[in-house]
C-alpha cells in the first residue's frame, strides 16, 4: 500500500519544541474534583482513545491531572504500547506522560496517530532506562528529533487513521453486541413454559481419577485431563500430561466423543463449573477436579454444554460453590441437582443451530477486526517507516 507522500516538505522537530508534557500533579486523588481515574491497566494497544476508568476513590498515591485532547502515554514499559487520546478531565498514573500538541506546529487529532506509530514508539523504547521496568525520562524524550509532515498533511493521514479507528470501534461494538446475545440466546430461545429437570436425571455426572504417589508403581500410563486444559466452552490441549491407570479406570474414566468436562475447582467463583465438550476419538482420562457429564438420550451434549456455560448456569454453580482455604468447589451432588429445562431435540436442534449462526457471525466481525489492525500497521508504516 502506497499513500504516495511527498516527505519533502516534512520538518525534523525535537519532541519537546511540539509537544508539552503536562505536569499538574494531584497530590490527594479523592480531592481532584474528577471521576475518572486512568491507570496504565486501563489503555488498551491498538485503541486510540481511553476507553476504560476506574475511580479516584480506588488509588492513593500522587497523579497527574489531564484535559480532554490530552494523550496519555504509558512511559514505563512503552514496548506496551499503550497510547489513548483522552476525550474528557480525570486523573491519571504517575507512570504516564500526559502529552499535549502544540496547535500551531501538531495538531491535536494528529498526535495520537503519530504517538502510535512504530517510528515513535520504537525510539520511546529504545531511549527507556531500567531493566525491570523500563521507564522513559521526559529529559531524553523531549530532545529527540522526528520527521513531521505540514499541518495540512497532518490533517489528512489523521483524517485517515481516525476513519480507520471509528470503524474498528464499530468492529469491536458488533462482536460485543453478539457476545451479549449468545450469552443470553439459550435462555431466551426457551418455550415461556417449559418444565424443568436436573442434570443428574439427563445425564451421568460422574469425577475423574484421583493422583497421588501410588500411581507412580502402575506400570501402564494414560493421558488425563487437567483443569488447565478446561476452558469455557475449549479445550486448550497444548500440554496433556499422563498418569499410571489400570485397565479397569482407563475403561470406566476415559472419555468418549461428546462428553462434557465440567470444572470442579478454582480460585475464581467465576471459574468454577466451566464447561467444554469432548469432540476427539481418543480416550484419555481426566483428573478428579473435572467431572465427566455423558448425555442420556434425548438430550445433545452440546445442548447441555450450553446450558451449563449459560448465565443461568453459572449463576446456580456461584450459588452452590463453596470456599475451603481460597479455593472454591462444588461436589456431584449439587452439580447434577442443577436445574435443566426439558425442551424437545428438535427444540434444542433450534437452538444450536442458531447459536451456530451467532458464532459464524461473530467469527466474521473477528476477522474484521483482524484485518483492520493488518491495515492500520500497514497504514502508519508506510506513512511514518521505522526509526
Amino acid at each position: 500500500m502506497s499513500l504516495s507522500l511527498d516527505k519533502s516538505t516534512w520538518k525534523r522537530v525535537s519532541f519537546g519544541d511540539v509537544i508539552d508534557s503536562v505536569t499538574e500533579r494531584v497530590n490527594d486523588p479523592s480531592e481532584a474534583g474528577v471521576d475518572r481515574y486512568v491507570g496504565l491497566e486501563h489503555l488498551d494497544p491498538g485503541v486510540m482513545t481511553v476507553q476504560r476508568w476506574d475511580t479516584p476513590d480506588k488509588v492513593a498515591a500522587q497523579k497527574l491531572r489531564f484535559k480532554p485532547k490530552d494523550v496519555i502515554f504509558g512511559r514505563r514499559r512503552a514496548y506496551q504500547k499503550k497510547v489513548g487520546l483522552a476525550e474528557f478531565e480525570g486523573i491519571c498514573s504517575a507512570h504516564a506522560l500526559v502529552l499535549r500538541a502544540r496547535p500551531e506546529y501538531i495538531r491535536p487529532d494528529f498526535l495520537p496517530v503519530f504517538l502510535s506509530s512504530d517510528y515513535f514508539l520504537e525510539r520511546a523504547i529504545a531511549i527507556s532506562v531500567g531493566s525491570l521496568s523500563p521507564t522513559i525520562n521526559w529529559r531524553d524524550l523531549k530532545i529527540q528529533e522526528f520527521e513531521l509532515p505540514p499541518l495540512d498533511e497532518q490533517q489528512r493521514i489523521a483524517d485517515l487513521l481516525w476513519a480507520l479507528e471509528r470503524h474498528r470501534a464499530s468492529v469491536t461494538d458488533q462482536a460485543t453486541v453478539l457476545s451479549q446475545v449468545r450469552d443470553r440466546w439459550i435462555e431466551a430461545g426457551l418455550p415461556r413454559e417449559v418444565s424443568q429437570t436436573s442434570l443428574g436425571a439427563v445425564s451421568s455426572v460422574v469425577s475423574g481419577v484421583t493422583l497421588g504417589p501410588a500411581r507412580r508403581t502402575i506400570r501402564h500410563t494414560a493421558p488425563y485431563l487437567r483443569v488447565a486444559n478446561v476452558q469455557r466452552g475449549s479445550l486448550d490441549l497444548d500440554e496433556i500430561k499422563e498418569v499410571g491407570a489400570t485397565a479397569a479406570e482407563i475403561e470406566t474414566k476415559g472419555l468418549q466423543r461428546g462428553d462434557v468436562l465440567v470444572v470442579e475447582g478454582h480460585a475464581s467463583v467465576y471459574e468454577i463449573g466451566r464447561a467444554a465438550i469432548w469432540d476427539k476419538d481418543e480416550s484419555p482420562l481426566f483428573q478428579n477436579h473435572l467431572f465427566r457429564v455423558r448425555a442420556a438420550a434425548g438430550f445433545r451434549p452440546a445442548f447441555l454444554l450450553e446450558w451449563i456455560n449459560s448465565e443461568r448456569g453459572r449463576a446456580y454453580i456461584r450459588t452452590v460453590a463453596k470456599s475451603t482455604s481460597g479455593l472454591n468447589t462444588i461436589n456431584s451432588t449439587v452439580l447434577k441437582a442443577m436445574p435443566v429445562p426439558e425442551v424437545e431435540l428438535e427444540q434444542q436442534d433450534r437452538l444450536l443451530n442458531m447459536l451456530m449462526q451467532l458464532d459464524a457471525c461473530r467469527s466474521a466481525v473477528e476477522d474484521e477486526a483482524v484485518m483492520i489492525a493488518y491495515l492500520r500497521s500497514s497504514l502508519l508504516a508506510d506513512i511514518f517507516g521505522g526509526s
